[in-house]
């Protein structure tokens, strides 16, 4: 595992494969089950409403010759739907909405008004009758009392069983009350039937349908479970011919059946099979990419391995635009750029030993003629010695100067500086120079344009740059130096009408030990490090330095600073 990437790479696929797959397998479930709730949970209340309102036919209608009229507001207000009524003898009562075809196996539920569904109903009687349906009552039995106290309905009990021929007044009772005691009386001739052929005594009821607590004779009534089984059955006797039939209700919807839901339980080996297959597959996949990816990587390894042995290698193949590719390309040009400061450094140190050869050969020479006593050591010899040296001391103090700069560790004293003064300091300090060798030395510059800028090493870029050009013009030449304004910034052109540079020597102005003049003769030249100091003292100032040259017409150096405002 630590040693291979892909090993590495392969045990994490898998792991994700693994983890994505368990992950999607339960969130579609937990999806899917949330939504068949919904979706059946939207279902059920849709029913629940088709199965009220039918019910409420029933309480007030003796059939169903009415119900289509019923039937196709629910359609309307439950588009979709197939509403059908059956009787239980098969004779269909209604059947709208959908597009006909096969009923359902089950009915959803049945339609009576004396039986109704406690689950479809919730809070519904316990003897299940719809307390709408009142037949030969007058009353809701909500609203009854649940004793006489007028004692009518004793009075008329006891006609009924006794024929006593007492006077009730009944027809001081109002209409109502009189229905509901006719009502009640026959159902308790019902009821007293039924408990008869369970050999039972006989009942007196309130007008709520319980046993009174005084029975007529003092004659215990029966236990309750048995007297509330016969008033239902009798309720349901007395009631049936004011109530609709009861029928079959099926209902679809426009998707079909609906679904139940998703169990993983049934389908475990199809739920696994399929996560094997995936599984094999992201495998497979790891295995083919983590093979692209480790073998740039191992070509990678082993160049790097013989690169570090001091050897140089061919360049790694490039393979496609990924990021492997782009590594290899960022390796490859690392090696060339470390070929190339290998053979810099190289040529460094040549330069350095052919810049220090002359003048100690020549410090050498003089110094063995004068102890051979060839030559006197007279001031002429000593002014000789001393010039050498000098040269030496500049090589040294230009290595020191750009090795300080490539540091990184050059100390700048930031002030503000006139570059107008500048320019002016610069050409007293070439003017004698310049004349001499025949060049027209002229600078220019706003007096109001400033810089934030070392004055030392401001100066050191422009003597550099101003020598130079005087150096290789040619007598009747001209350099002009120039400080201008542009874009928030300062610029200072160094222009002359020398013989110009090659556009092939261009790149190289500004390398160490450079020059356009192969011999490398001091008659045309420096040590070759002015231009690369002048470069690293402008970056560090945080500007920029340029060069344009025309062969035959001059040359022109560009230094641009941030300006002072």
């Amino acid at each position: 595992m630590r040693r291979s990437v892909f090993t590495r790479l392969l045990v994490v696929v898998v792991l994700i494969a693994v983890c994505s797959i368990a992950a999607t397998a339960w969130l579609a479930t937990q999806l899917t089950q949330a939504s068949i709730a919904r979706e059946q949970g939207r279902e059920l209340a849709s029913d629940n409403r088709i199965y009220a309102t039918l019910l409420g036919y029933a309480t007030g209608h003796r059939d169903w010759s009415e119900v289509d009229g019923w039937v196709d507001s629910l359609i309307r207000e439950h588009p979709g739907r197939r509403i059908v009524l059956v009787t239980k003898d098969g004779r269909a009562v209604a059947d709208r909405g959908g597009d006909g075809g096969q009923l359902p196996a089950k009915a959803a539920a049945v339609v009576d008004a004396l039986e109704v569904d406690p689950v479809l109903v919730p809070g519904a009687p316990a003897d299940r009758i719809d307390k709408r349906v009142l037949g030969p009552f007058r009353t809701p039995i909500d609203f009854r009392d649940r004793e006489d106290p007028t004692g009518a309905l004793y009075c008329l009990r006891l006609n009924r069983k006794e024929q006593t021929g007492l006077d009730c007044r009944e027809r001081d009772l109002p209409f109502d009350t009189r229905a509901d005691f006719t009502a009640l009386l026959e159902l308790e001739d019902l009821v007293n039937a039924c408990l008869a052929r369970r050999q039972l005594p006989p009942v007196d009821l309130d007008p709520d349908f319980t046993p009174a607590r005084k029975q007529s004779g003092g004659v215990q009534p029966p236990d309750e479970p048995a007297v509330g089984a016969c008033v239902a059955a009798s309720r349901r006797e007395q009631l049936t011919p004011y109530v609709a039939q009861p029928v079959l209700l099926y209902l679809t919807n426009p998707t079909g059946q609906p679904t139940t839901a998703i169990s993983l339980s049934g389908n475990g080996w199809r739920v696994v099979g399929a996560a094997a297959a995936v599984l094999l597959a992201a495998v497979g996949v790891a295995a083919f990419a983590g093979a692209r990816i480790t073998r740039p990587l191992r070509a990678l390894t082993a160049a790097a391995t013989h690169l570090s042995g001091g050897g140089d290698i061919p360049p790694v193949p490039v393979r496609g635009q990924d990021e492997i590719a782009g590594l290899t390309r960022a390796f490859n040009t690392m090696a060339a750029n470390r070929a190339q400061l290998e053979q810099a450094r190289k040529a460094m140190v040549s330069d350095v030993a052919h810049e220090l050869r002359t003048p100690l050969s020549n410090i050498r020479g003089w110094l063995e003629a004068a102890e051979d006593g060839v030559h006197d050591l007279d001031p002429a010899l000593i002014t000789l010695l001393l010039k050498e040296a000098l040269v030496l001391q500049h090589v040294v103090d230009d290595l020191q100067d750009l090795a300080v700069a490539e540091a990184g560790s050059l100390r700048l004293t930031l002030e503000r500086v006139n570059v107008a003064a500048t320019l002016e300091q610069v050409q007293a300090a070439h003017e004698a120079r310049a004349a001499q060798v025949g060049v027209t030395l002229s600078v220019a510059a706003d007096p109001a344009l400033f810089v934030r800028a070392d004055a030392l090493r401001l100066r050191q870029v422009l003597d550099n740059l101003v020598a130079n050009a005087v150096r290789y013009v040619p007598a009747g030449g001209t350099v002009a130096v120039e400080g201008t304004r542009e874009d928030s910034a300062c610029v200072i052109t160094v222009r002359d009408t020398g013989p110009g540079i090659a556009a092939e020597d261009l790149p190289h102005v500004f390398d160490r030990f450079w020059r356009a003049d192969k011999s490398r003769s001091r008659s045309t030249g420096g040590s070759g490090l002015g231009l690369a100091i002048v470069r690293k003292l402008v970056e560090a100032h945080g500007g920029t330095v340029g060069v344009t040259s025309t062969t035959g017409v001059g040359t022109t150096f560009r230094v641009r600073l941030p300006e002072l405002t």
